[in-house]
């Protein structure tokens, strides 16, 4: 069951994208997209892979330039040309599907950098925050590994880690279990679960459904580079309006039936 938004969710958008359009050559890839975030909502973006959702996310971070429309956080408007986009982006702490962790560098390390580096604080207080961290996403003993040592899912959670280290606004994720081995896939996902109940302002692009409709505030379909519905997760799963969504989740439901045989 999704969480109550009406008990967590405050009224002011924290992320706010107004009109957003993003082109890759001649292809559209947004399509005047407007999408807005509260202070602890979970926003789940569903749909196929290329309607969207990842260029989404990249916008959302200032990682691409936008062609068109406005992001704003924290109601100043932002963008990956401002000479703060940085400091911007430190605020909004991205994941990706590879973890990208300096092999190097051992769990505890990985996540101390930036903190020590971006923020300024010393390796003793970059350190103590890098371990309360792991030790909230269950790799406290974990924390003298290497990544190589680790399985894919430990090293996930690793990379999320990480990017909580800023104390983010808002933690972006883009399709982070889908290079797991699904045995690993839940502890990641509930990992996620523990963030959203602690109130953590979440924008996810995610190709698990039960974990959408469970975790959501609100639901996102995608297709075409728009959105096409937006609701609860009750009314998306068990009620689509538009036959493009119902298409979709009958798509979904069908290859998830068939892997079970």
């Amino acid at each position: 069951m999704a969480r109550n938004a009406t008990k967590r969710v405050a009224a002011a958008p924290v992320l706010e994208l107004r009109g957003v359009s993003k082109r890759y050559g001649h292809a559209l890839v947004l399509d005047k997209i407007d999408l807005s975030l509260a202070e602890h909502e979970v926003v789940c973006l569903i749909g196929a892979s290329g309607s969207g959702k990842s260029t989404l996310l990249r916008c959302a971070d200032l990682l691409e330039p936008i062609d068109a429309g406005s992001i704003t956080l924290d109601g100043r408007t932002v963008s990956a040309d401002d000479r703060d986009a940085d400091a911007t982006r430190r605020q909004l702490g991205i994941v990706f599907q590879g973890f990208s962790l300096f092999p190097h560098l051992t769990a505890l390390e990985n996540v101390a950098l930036a903190p020590r580096v971006a923020l300024g604080l010393t390796t003793a207080a970059a350190e103590k925050r890098a371990r309360a961290l792991l030790k909230q996403l269950g790799l406290g003993a974990k924390a003298n590994a290497y990544p190589d040592s680790l399985s894919g899912g430990q090293q996930q959670r690793v990379a999320i880690a990480r990017a909580l280290a800023t104390e983010p606004k808002v933690l972006l994720l883009d399709e982070i279990t889908s290079a797991l081995d699904p045995v690993l896939v839940a502890d990641v996902l509930e990992a996620l679960r523990t963030l959203a109940k602690g109130g953590m302002t979440m924008l996810i692009a995610t190709h698990e459904m039960a974990f959408a409709a469970d975790v959501a505030d609100r639901i996102c379909y995608l297709e075409g580079g728009r959105i096409v519905e937006e609701g609860s997760p009750e009314k998306i799963f068990k009620a689509p309006r538009d036959p493009r969504t119902r298409a979709f989740l009958k798509r979904v439901r069908s290859v998830g039936a068939s892997a079970l045989r």
